[in-house]
């Protein structure tokens, strides 16, 4: 949820607020999921506020109380977290309106933002704290499924590609998450999963804590499933003018997360890759690379 639906009228009466309140609203403008998902002291704390502000704010916008706001919220949320033909609906409708370039100017302009976000120093520090929990496990276990199947699947090749030890567990046959079973504190699971989260994601990382295994979450809220049981999580925003959310800033993180994994294996990681350069060069994967031009 981008924007909440208070947002128009904290903004109009900003200047009007004490500083005090104004402190209230701009966490409220900032922070509309958390409004819906996160306690009132919680939300004062992360605001650095006393939750009796938040409360005035409640009634200075002429509620009894903030879980009238937290309620709104929570319905907002609902309305926005609707069924695929329900979203789809509405872009429809948006299209017919605007027409495919504004559209998809809008999905871009999106994805172009959330993945802006993940290099402010609020999120830098949580992909480095992950990146060097997964360079020290033995075997990291990859899980991502239904959407999440891809970004949990594109993690698992390049660390496959770099001489990382990895399982993806992918539920083929009934038998793809098994592997999990042989885990241990050593080792390491990274699970994707944003809203709607899937149960079986929920149930495996579960299962690994049960284990002792550290887990990295790859998810959308602090407050979901998988950030309460993770030791680590990263957050990716997935809202999308689309009726599908945004897979992008996760992909983005994949790569990311790859990229500095390598980069801790040293000459480990150059043995491996040039094994793997070997290997691809002798079946023929890849079409000739073609001369470069040179200049008339």
């Amino acid at each position: 949820m981008d924007k909440g639906p208070l947002n128009d009228t904290l903004v109009a009466g900003f200047e009007s607020l004490s500083p005090q309140l104004q402190a209230a609203a701009r966490y409220v403008v900032d922070n509309p999921r958390d409004v819906a998902l996160l306690s009132m002291r919680e939300q004062a704390r992360r605001a650095e506020l006393q939750p009796a502000t938040m409360t005035r704010l409640a009634k200075h916008l002429g509620y009894d109380g903030y879980d009238a706001i937290r309620t709104l919220y929570k319905d907002a949320m609902r309305d926005r977290l609707a069924g695929f033909a329900d979203k789809a609906g509405a872009q429809a409708q948006h299209q017919k309106l605007l027409g495919d370039g504004a559209l998809a100017a809008a999905i871009l302009s999106a994805m172009r933002e959330q993945v802006g976000q993940l290099a402010t120093p609020h999120a830098l520090p949580r992909i480095v704290q992950a990146a060097a929990c997964l360079s020290r496990a033995r075997t990291v276990y990859c899980l991502g499924l239904r959407a999440s199947h891809p970004v949990a699947w594109h993690l698992h090749y390049i660390l496959s590609l770099s001489g990382g030890k990895s399982v993806l567990l992918d539920g083929i046959a009934g038998t793809g998450i098994d592997p999990i079973a042989r885990a241990d504190r050593q080792d390491a699971l990274l699970v994707v999963s944003i809203m709607p989260y899937t149960r079986a994601s929920i149930e495996v990382a579960e299962y690994a804590k049960h284990l002792g295994v550290p887990i990295i979450a790859l998810t959308d809220s602090e407050v979901s499933p998988l950030a309460r049981l993770a030791d680590a999580s990263i957050l990716v925003q997935t809202e999308s003018p689309s009726f599908f959310h945004s897979l992008v800033p996760a992909f983005a993180v994949a790569e990311v997360l790859g990229a500095l994994i390598a980069g801790h294996g040293g000459e480990r990681t150059l043995a491996a890759l040039q094994r793997s350069d070997a290997w691809l060069e002798a079946i023929q994967a890849h079409l000739p690379t073609p001369p470069a031009r040179t200049g008339s």
